[in-house]
C-alpha cells in the first residue's frame, strides 16, 4: 500500500516497551510494517507558541500535499504520450517516494534544526509558495499553446462542413485570378456520389464540363470541386441545395493557407521546445515539493508531541506501512489496546463514537491517545 501512519509515543520505559508490543504484535498478525522516524531535537520555545504552530502547520501540511498532487498531474498532462514513465519521474533524491519516507532523514543543510521552529516553518512556507508561484506561470505558458494547437487539431478532425482546410487543397485544385470563373467546393453524401457525377453539370447553367474532381472525404461523405462561371453561383447553390448537395463557403487564399499551415508548425515547435524544460522542471521542484511534504510531517509529530506528552522533550516516532486495506481496522486495535493508557477517554471514544471527549475540538475520528499523521502517496488517484 502507498498509505502509512507516523505516530508517536512517549519515549519512557513503560512506553517503549508498548512500542515493542506493537512491533511484536503487528509482525506476527502480518499487519503492517515498521520503522523508526527520526525526528530532530529542535528549540522548543513556549508553550503558547507551540500551539500557534500547530495550527499553521496543519495548514501548510494541508497546502503542500495539494500542491505535489497538482504538480504530479501536471506531469501526466505533460507525459500525454508516455503516461505509462509518469511514477518514474515522480521521485524525492532521485529515489520512489515509498523509500524517501521509510528511508527518512532530516535535511540539516536545508532546515537547521539548532534554527528557532518559527524560522524552520517560514523557510518551508515560503520555499512551496515559491514553488506553487512558478508552476502557475510555467503550465499556463504551456497550457495555453497546448490549447491552442488541440483547437488547430481539432478543426482537422471535423466534419466536412466545419474542418479546417488548409491541410487538404492545394493551389492546382482551384482556378484563380480568373475574372469570369470560380471553382466551388462541394460536400456530397456518400450514397449520392453517382447522382453528383450524372447531374452536376446540369445544375445550372455555365458549369464547365469534367470539372469536378474529389479531394478529400469523411465518413459521411466526399469535398468536390466544381468550377463554373460566376454569374451563377446563386443559381448553382440553389439547384444544389434541392439536389441535397452543399456548397461550402470557401475561397482559396494562398496567403490565409499558408498563414495558417505555419501556425500549426510553429505551434508544434514550440510545443516541442517547451516540454523538456518544463518536465525537467516538474520533476526537480515536485522532488522538492515533496520532500519539504515530509519534513513539514515531521515537524508536526514533534510539536504535537510536545504539545500531547509535555517538556522535557522526551519521545519516540514511528513510521506504520499497513500490509493492506483490509488490515487498517485490526491494526487501528491493536494500536488503541497498546497505547490504550495515554489517554482512556479518548481510546473509548474509539470504540463509542458517542462519547464526548472534554474541551476536544476535534472529530473523534481525528484523535487517538498517540499522536498520529497520515501520509498518502497515492498522488495521482
Amino acid at each position: 500500500m502507498s498509505e502509512f501512519w507516523l505516530i508517536s509515543a512517549p519515549g519512557d520505559k513503560e512506553n517503549l516497551q508498548a512500542l515493542e508490543r506493537m512491533n511484536t504484535v503487528t509482525s506476527k498478525s502480518n499487519l503492517s510494517n515498521n520503522t523508526k522516524f527520526a525526528i530532530p531535537d529542535f528549540k522548543v520555545g513556549t508553550l503558547d507558541s507551540l500551539v500557534g504552530l500547530s495550527d499553521e502547520l496543519g495548514k501548510l501540511d494541508t497546502f503542500a500535499e495539494s500542491l505535489i498532487k497538482r504538480m504530479a498531474q501536471s506531469v501526466v498532462e505533460v507525459m500525454e504520450d508516455a503516461k505509462g514513465k509518469v511514477q518514474e519521474n515522480l521521485l524525492a533524491n532521485g529515489v520512489d517516494l515509498t523509500s524517501f519516507v521509510t528511508h527518512f532523514e532530516w535535511d540539516m543543510a536545508k532546515y537547521p534544526a539548532k534554527q528557532p521552529l518559527v524560522s524552520v516553518v517560514d523557510t518551508l512556507a515560503k520555499q512551496l509558495a515559491q514553488i506553487e508561484t512558478d508552476l502557475k506561470s510555467r503550465t499556463a505558458a504551456y497550457n495555453t499553446l497546448k490549447t491552442n494547437l488541440e483547437n488547430l487539431e481539432k478543426k482537422s478532425r471535423e466534419n466536412l462542413f466545419t474542418r479546417t482546410l488548409s491541410d487538404i487543397v492545394n493551389k492546382d485544385d482551384f482556378v484563380l485570378g480568373s475574372e469570369y470563373l470560380i471553382t466551388l467546393l462541394v460536400i456530397v453524401p456518400k450514397p449520392s456520389y453517382v447522382q453528383w457525377q450524372k447531374t452536376y453539370e446540369s445544375l445550372s447553367d455555365m458549369v464547365v464540363p469534367r470539372s469536378t474532381k474529389l479531394i478529400t472525404e469523411d465518413k459521411e461523405g466526399g469535398l468536390f470541386t466544381v468550377t463554373l462561371f460566376r454569374k451563377v453561383i446563386d443559381d448553382f447553390k440553389t439547384k444544389a441545395k434541392e439536389n441535397k448537395f452543399t456548397v461550402r463557403e470557401f475561397y482559396y487564399d494562398e496567403k490565409e493557407i499558408k498563414r495558417e499551415r505555419e501556425e500549426m508548425t510553429r505551434l508544434l515547435s514550440d510545443k516541442k521546445q517547451q516540454y523538456g524544460p518544463l518536465l525537467r522542471w516538474l520533476k526537480v521542484n515536485f522532488s522538492e515539493a515533496f520532500i519539504a511534504w515530509i519534513h513539514i510531517k515531521a515537524l508536526r509529530v514533534f510539536v504535537e508531541s510536545v504539545l500531547r506528552y509535555g517538556l522535557p522533550v522526551n519521545f519516540q516516532a514511528v513510521l506504520l506501512q499497513p500490509h493492506k486495506k483490509s488490515s487498517t481496522k485490526r491494526l487501528r486495535e491493536v494500536l488503541n489496546s497498546v497505547f490504550r493508557h495515554l489517554d482512556e477517554v479518548a481510546a473509548a471514544s474509539l470504540l463509542d463514537a458517542s462519547v464526548e471527549i472534554p474541551g476536544l475540538q476535534l472529530n473523534n475520528q481525528d484523535y487517538f491517545p498517540y499522536v498520529y499523521f497520515h501520509i498518502d502517496l497515492s498522488l495521482l488517484d
